[in-house]
């Protein structure tokens, strides 16, 4: 049974709540006020919260942001619920990271569909996590295979200058390919001819291979980021492995599950995490691939417009939030550097 917090200052409106979720059975705690309501949240860890915005002691935008600095109650879905229906207020609700928001008066139905798919979307994350933690480390794992090692040694890298295309929508697959050095964005186009980026690869990493297994044409582009050197393995001798060597074609089905989770869980956090929180999972996840080949950097190379495609946001919005990153002593920025002062900030950054 999940529990759900309602924090309300108004008695009526409370126990009209409460009588409605306890009889679609869910057990439900309270409190009558904002203050009672962080207190009560850190003690009974419900599932989701309910909370007003206009109340005593402490409004809801200030129990969001106190429960948003734990990291035991900063994931927990967060539903508003105000007589206010101004834009101002939703959206400052949601910047601070708000998942829903709901207008008083409301329908009983319509209180409990934004509790059911709040909690059916928590659900769904929360397993995308798990099997993502048990694909981790394969695409690592893959560059041990010895059979792999030796088309390796066979492969002379091909330079790309930066912003150099090395395959675009449309293209018949040939190669597999190995960054051997520097770094590669693969990005579609979305309708309005904006780039989103879909994958990010160091080196070490494998890619192009989705299309080359299936045989079809390659259905979005890669680019080296900076000046880079790329391992070019024949499409005819990949075959020939795969069809030859059982531990290369195990790894490469699981690189494929890994990447469909991968995916999934972008498109989780593009339609539900704050702009904000997507700028600071970016930039983590460009510090992490350059960690690996540089060891102790503290800098990423990656212009506003490039971060803006991988964000998937207008790239204002970008300068937007960098400026707060900078202003808070979490990074430095000159030009498309930008140097991390403080990782963990950027890791657990919650809105």
């Amino acid at each position: 049974m999940y529990k759900l917090a309602v924090i309300e200052d108004n008695h009526e409106m409370r126990e009209n709540i409460q009588e409605i979720l306890e009889l679609a059975d869910y057990e439900v705690v309270t409190a009558k006020n904002g203050k009672e309501g962080v207190e009560m949240v850190k003690k009974n860890h419900p599932d989701l919260i309910i909370c007003d915005i206009m109340m005593p002691e402490l409004d809801g935008y200030g129990v969001l942001y106190y429960l948003s600095k734990s990291a035991e109650t900063s994931a927990i879905p967060f539903i508003f619920l105000s007589a206010k229906s101004e834009k101002a207020d939703f959206r400052k609700g949601m910047n601070l990271g708000a998942d829903d928001y709901i207008s008083k008066p409301f329908e009983e139905m319509e209180l409990l569909g934004a509790v059911e798919s709040r909690l059916n979307k928590r659900k769904r994350f929360e397993s995308i996590q798990q099997l993502e933690n048990k694909w981790d480390g394969f695409k690592s794992a893959v560059t041990d295979l010895s059979a792999l090692n030796v088309l390796l040694e066979d492969v002379s890298p091909k330079s790309f200058e930066k912003k150099e295309v090395i395959y675009a929508i449309g293209d018949l697959p040939k190669f597999l390919y190995q960054v051997e050095k520097g770094h590669v964005r693969n990005y579609k186009m979305t309708l309005e001819g904006k780039e989103l980026v879909t994958e990010i690869y160091a080196p070490g990493n494998f890619f192009g291979y989705t299309e080359l297994l299936m045989g079809k044409d390659y259905e979005e582009f890669s680019v080296a980021m900076e000046d880079a050197q790329i391992n070019c393995i024949p499409k005819a001798d990949f075959e020939k492995l795969i069809l030859s060597d059982r531990d290369v074609s195990a790894s490469f089905i699981k690189l494929l599950a890994g990447d469909v989770l991968e995916r999934e869980r972008a498109l989780v956090n593009l339609a539900y995490n704050t702009v904000r929180k997507r700028v600071a999972e970016a930039l983590v996840k460009l510090y992490d691939k350059y960690v690996k080949e540089h060891q102790h950097t503290l800098e990423i190379v990656v212009s506003r417009d490039e971060l803006a495609s991988i964000v998937g946001t207008a790239t204002e919005s970008v300068i937007r939030i960098l400026s707060e990153f900078k202003n808070d002593g979490t990074i430095l920025s000159k030009g498309s550097t930008i140097t991390i002062l403080d990782i963990d900030s950027l890791r657990n950054c919650k809105f």
